[in-house]
């Protein structure tokens, strides 16, 4: 099964789209599109007849939904569908999810509550924003993100996992258990900042794994611009 990401140009670079009910790390530095990816993601899923859910830490709904209004790939559309499922990990109801601040919960609690939410809903979308959250929310010893992780792979929702890396080859422990990971790059060239996007690993798919250009657009991220970042 493959899963269409929602933005112009991508599923042209993973065979036709993304592998579904697998685990995706969606890497780079602060504005380099990571979000606005992620937020296509769920907007093409819930036109679809999806059901999504979205975890944040960064930004409430209404923050989220400002920063997406000036595209016309349809967040708020999708966000007011029923078929989304937005949680504020510092919402009230956040709170209640997962525990309050400095209340680290047990590993155990924490994926059941998701595992059994993804799948008692039939949840078909997810994304985590960010790798911090998970740190938030979990002890870090005994890796136990590393086994929350690999609960959530074993459930039958496609998941995007937002992470902060800015380096590309300092890797963490969740970009080799996950089934893929893309990068996004910030770099400068003589005339200015630049932007682009690389495939580095696509378990089941026969992949670009080239520098790919990529702007941000009224309809969104856009993949591709009639040339290839060889650096």
């Amino acid at each position: 099964m493959r899963v269409s990401s929602g933005v112009a140009g991508f599923d042209d670079l993973v065979g036709g789209g993304l592998p579904g009910e697998r685990l995706y790390v969606i890497c780079g530095p602060p504005g380099s599109g990571k979000t606005t990816f992620s937020a296509q993601f769920v907007a093409e899923g819930a036109a679809g007849g999806d059901r999504c859910l979205f975890i944040s830490m960064h930004e409430s709904r209404e923050d989220l939904e400002r920063d997406m209004a000036s595209y016309d790939f349809g967040f708020e559309r999708a966000l007011d569908s029923g078929s989304v499922t937005f949680l504020d990990a510092f919402s009230s109801e956040g709170k209640r999810f997962f525990g309050m601040p400095g209340d680290r919960r047990d590993v155990n609690s924490v994926t059941n509550r998701i595992s059994s939410f993804i799948e008692s809903r039939d949840i078909d979308r997810v994304v985590i924003d960010s790798t911090m959250l998970l740190r938030y929310l979990l002890d870090d010893s005994d890796n136990t993100v590393m086994r929350f992780l690999s609960a959530l792979k074993r459930t039958s929702a496609t998941t995007y996992l937002i992470s902060e890396m800015t380096d590309p080859s300092a890797y963490a422990d969740e970009h080799f258990l996950a089934h893929g990971v893309v990068f996004f790059h910030n770099y400068m060239e003589e005339d200015g900042m630049r932007r682009g996007l690389q495939v580095v690993k696509m378990r089941g798919a026969d992949v670009d794994t080239d520098i790919q250009g990529l702007r941000f657009t009224a309809s969104g991220l856009v993949v591709g611009d009639g040339r290839t970042v060889t650096h």
